[in-house]
């Protein structure tokens, strides 16, 4: 069988790394990953229609998956034009351009698209209501996609992503939990943590069912757990012992964005679909420190 050629863009990106590690060796597919530069990496802007409507006729890409996104939440209140261009247009461009070749298309999306006030978790068909800039051109992201694919496309909306790449709240907590004594973590924000391994392997559990299951699907791992209760979580695993973690108010750290205080999504429409079993937090963060100590060794 023909390997299918899939374009994965944001490939520097937490999940981006995780994509090619988890394709790495896997026949079915044939990856190109692009981002906007990159030693390893083609370089594709995926702002620029003409440049995105090249790279899919002339490697007759099968697949799309949109990695990329402008994440810097407190950022984008003062950015949101950019914020639009990348987590909105972008996305949009990339529909349209799916649409004409019979391309399908595979886009992460993000539980900021809620309001985070509930106290069941989210499933797919609840109202929206973003509370912060990273939201509404995240949302109009999702709007952009459907307006050029209709229903034909995959959405996976996430939260609490990690990795051992790049920045993120994992990496940072170690940091800090071996840097100084003490820290103060918020109690009162409550979500399910997300490996980026484990988000990538979804992705192409998706891509490699032997139907296509288009919708709007939620995926992060199994649980439900504060960032103060992962932070401690994270310093036990590691062995940190000499940082004194204390919990607080999310008013004691104002922000410019707004964070949603529950973001728990609700998987089982995912797990149903694909017939999958989603890894406990817990595990995934376990794998995940481990790679880091090796990594650090």
């Amino acid at each position: 069988m023909k390997a299918i050629n899939i374009l994965i863009t944001g490939a520097n990106g937490q999940l981006g790394h995780e994509m090619r590690n988890v394709l790495t060796g896997d026949a079915r597919f044939n990856a190109i990953f692009t981002d906007v530069a990159g030693d390893d990496t083609v370089t594709l802007d995926i702002t620029d229609e003409t440049a995105v409507e090249r790279m899919v006729a002339d490697n007759a890409i099968g697949y799309i998956v949109n990695c990329a996104a402008y994440t810097a939440v407190d950022a984008a209140e003062d950015n949101e034009p950019l914020a639009a261009r990348l987590n909105a247009d972008a996305v949009g461009i990339l529909a349209r351009v799916a649409k004409r070749h019979g391309t399908r298309m595979v886009h992460v999306s993000t539980d900021y698209v809620f309001d985070g006030q509930g106290c069941i978790p989210y499933t797919e068909d609840m109202p929206t209501c973003p509370q912060s800039a990273y939201g509404r051109t995240k949302l109009d992201g999702e709007r952009q996609l459907l307006d050029a694919l209709g229903e034909d496309a995959v959405i996976l909306r996430t939260a609490w992503l990690y990795s051992p790449y790049g920045k993120n709240f994992v990496k940072t907590m170690l940091m800090l939990g071996k840097d100084k004594p003490a820290l103060k973590v918020v109690f009162d924000q409550v979500g399910s943590p997300t490996c980026a391994r484990d988000l990538a392997s979804a992705i192409v559990t998706v891509m490699s069912a032997d139907e296509w299951h288009p919708g709007i699907y939620h995926y992060s791992n199994e649980g439900v757990i504060s960032w103060y209760d992962f932070t401690k979580a994270i310093h036990r695993l590691a062995g940190i012992t000499t940082c004194n973690v204390q919990p607080c108010h999310s008013d004691e750290f104002p922000a410019k964005a707004h964070r949603p205080a529950y973001s728990v999504l609700d998987k089982t429409k995912f797990k149903s679909t694909f017939d999958v079993t989603v890894p406990y937090w817990l595990d995934s963060l376990q794998e995940t420190l481990h790679q880091l100590s090796i990594a650090n060794d």
